[in-house]
């Protein structure tokens, strides 16, 4: 068979060997993450940093959520970490959040992660780490208790019906003036996509000037809020910061996807950048002072972008940022997976379906890690000891990414790009075979207690 391999093939073939050889070596050989425990002493030697980001291969891997929630796990216990963030809207984040700190739930909340794609979160590996994180915040003093937190920009109309409930409660006359500003939005908050097209196209005028003007004027009365509830007031503000950011991200996508990805990743950035400061100051956010942050994204967000075709492109994502933020202190740990199952969409907004996960190309990063021939293995590079390893990392390969879409019969186009293993990624954690995610029911199990975390 061999034979009939071009020479592009064949050379591919001899220098994901040659790689292969030292991921063997340097690999270490992993238990699986079931065993939480005795895979999350592994990851102790990244306790020291400010900000860890797990990263994974596919939006729909059942063992990249178990792993990121073993390491998370050692992490909050044993290296006192505090804060979860997750690529998620906040307002469901919020639902969850509540849950494990033990407060109250809010009222006229919605379910969390009922919009696309709903087995993102709603699913029972994510249902069995926030059920541990409740049950670990339980006897801890509340700025103690671990938070988890939503870093994403897409919950337009959550966010300002967030936003007026708040000011419902706490000041009826703003509450009125920002339903006027909102009010230029309200046409279009279930569907703000097609908000941006009617801006693009002349046929709306934009309601930027009006959504600044209510978040500055609720910062404004910032002292008086606070002195009220300091856990309302921090989320009603990070809701207006959402309104802000997501009208101008609707508003531009129609320009190119360069320009919404980098308005995507700053407000992550931001994000995760304002709930570690929070952790110096007198708000019970459940961030204390010195909080370290644990990240949950895909690899195209946690990864640094400058050693990927994104980034030479011109676009930067949330890991990027933290490396050139947090430098030593920011630890990027990348996901990979050959083969297996996966839970994914033929389309966006369609329905999920459990695909089968075609071996890896050749010419990728992922070949050369299951010719390593280890089932799972953790691969550390940062150590000034393995300069041979980083040298042979350093070359330009492919790298698979797989979203909620996943199409096996175009993936090439689809779902490669090149990249700089060695400068995108501190450690890459890795499994030769994984299974899709097992999705939660729409509804509220029969029997799980009012506080169910998802709602009904």
């Amino acid at each position: 068979m061999s034979d009939n391999l071009s020479l592009v093939e064949r050379q591919a073939r001899a220098e994901a060997e040659e790689i292969a050889a030292l991921l063997r070596r340097y690999g270490q050989k992993l238990p699986e993450p079931g065993h939480a425990e005795a895979f999350g002493a592994f990851f102790d030697r990244f306790g020291d940093a400010r900000v860890v980001l797990l990263g994974e291969a596919t939006h729909g891997t059942s063992e990249f959520y178990r792993a990121r929630a073993a390491i998370t796990q050692r992490l909050i216990v044993d290296h006192g970490f505090t804060i979860v963030a997750v690529e998620a809207d906040w307002p469901d984040a919020a639902r969850i959040d509540r849950y494990v700190r033990h407060l109250a739930p809010a009222a006229e909340a919605r379910p969390a992660f009922q919009r696309f794609p709903t087995w993102m979160w709603r699913n029972e590996e994510v249902l069995a780490f926030i059920d541990w994180l409740r049950v670990h915040n339980e006897n801890l003093p509340p700025e103690r208790r671990a938070a988890f937190r939503g870093l994403d920009v897409y919950s337009l109309g959550a966010s300002i019906a967030a936003v007026l409930g708040y000011l419902d409660q706490v000041d009826p006359a703003a509450a009125k003036a920002a339903r006027q500003r909102y009010g230029c939005l309200t046409p279009w908050q279930d569907e703000p996509a097609a908000y941006g097209w009617a801006v693009t196209h002349g046929k709306t005028d934009p309601c930027e000037d009006k959504v600044i003007e209510e978040l500055n004027e609720l910062l404004a009365h910032r002292l008086d809020y606070l002195r009220q509830d300091c856990e309302a007031f921090f989320d009603a503000a990070q809701n207006a910061r959402i309104v802000r950011a997501a009208e101008r991200y609707y508003r531009i996508m129609y320009r190119g996807s360069r320009e919404s990805w980098n308005l995507r990743d700053r407000h992550m950035f931001d994000t995760l950048q304002m709930l570690l400061r929070a952790g110096g100051t007198d708000s019970p956010v459940g961030t204390p002072k010195g909080a370290k942050a644990v990240v949950w994204a895909h690899n195209s967000h946690i990864g640094n972008a400058a050693a990927t075709a994104m980034g030479w492109q011109g676009e930067f994502n949330i890991g990027e940022l933290c490396r050139t933020a947090y430098r030593e202190e920011a630890v990027l740990i990348g996901f990979g997976t050959d083969r297996g199952t996966v839970a994914a969409a033929d389309d966006w907004d369609g329905e999920m379906k459990v695909k089968t996960v075609i071996p890896a190309r050749s010419d990728s990063w992922e070949f050369a890690f299951r010719k390593a021939g280890h089932a799972r293995s953790l691969t550390d590079w940062r150590r000034i000891d393995r300069r041979e390893l980083v040298d042979a990392l350093r070359e330009p390969r492919q790298e698979r990414a797989i979203g909620v879409v996943y199409r096996p019969q175009s993936e090439f186009l689809s779902h490669y790009f090149e990249a700089v293993l060695a400068e995108q990624f501190d450690a890459y954690l890795w499994f030769e075979e994984t299974r899709a995610v097992t999705p939660l029911p729409a509804r509220r199990p029969k029997g799980a207690p009012e506080t169910y975390p998802f709602g009904l």
